[in-house]
């Protein structure tokens, strides 16, 4: 359930955000990847504002990386959400149920792509590290499956906290992860 409270930087990231992107669920198959790079752009101006995010908004849980849902559009066609990071914190290597738009906005960032491969037919693919980046404060990325397998991590000492723009209801779904990957990593 998206927060009760969003500053007024969020309500207008969310109108801009609205303008771009239909306000109605539709496959990621059909969404244009400009469309996304639009909704890039269009993030990367609000990771400046300091008062962005409430403190609520921003609180960690010291088990687990934790999920603020911000905003959700009323049809679910995309939602707002803020994930905060204390160190050492990280997803499992994991693809993606839609496009998503990531903003760093306090913090670095580790991401890691990988892609899935077969060895000699076996039966068993394994994951192959792609690149490994540092995605600092103010720098935003996007994913488009299919061909998003990533892993991300607070590779720091302080907390990371990012701002995350999903082509989905994440308030139904309660997470963007399609398919978490238990695989053998190839170095």
């Amino acid at each position: 359930m998206p927060d009760s409270f969003v500053s007024p930087q969020i309500a207008e990231l969310v109108g801009a955000v609205g303008g771009v992107m239909p306000e109605s669920d539709r496959d990621s198959a059909d969404v244009d990847v400009a469309e996304v790079c639009r909704v890039a752009g269009i993030l990367e101006g609000f990771l400046g504002f300091p008062d962005l995010l409430t403190d609520g908004q921003m609180e960690a849980d010291l088990r687990a990386y934790r999920q603020h849902v911000l905003y959700t559009a009323p049809a679910g066609g995309f939602s707002v959400v803020a994930l905060v990071w204390l160190p050492g914190q990280q997803t499992p290597i994991h693809d993606h149920v839609s496009w998503c738009v990531v903003g760093t906005y306090v913090g670095a960032e580790e991401e890691t792509r990988y892609r899935l491969d077969s060895v000699n037919g076996q039966a068993t693919p394994v994951l192959v590290p792609l690149d490994v980046a540092t995605i600092p404060a103010g720098t935003v990325t996007y994913l488009v499956p299919p061909g998003d397998i990533h892993r991300v991590r607070n590779a720091t000492s302080g907390k990371v906290i990012s701002i995350h723009i999903y082509g989905a209801n994440i308030s139904v779904l309660g997470t963007s992860i399609r398919r978490r990957y238990e695989l053998p990593v190839r170095s």
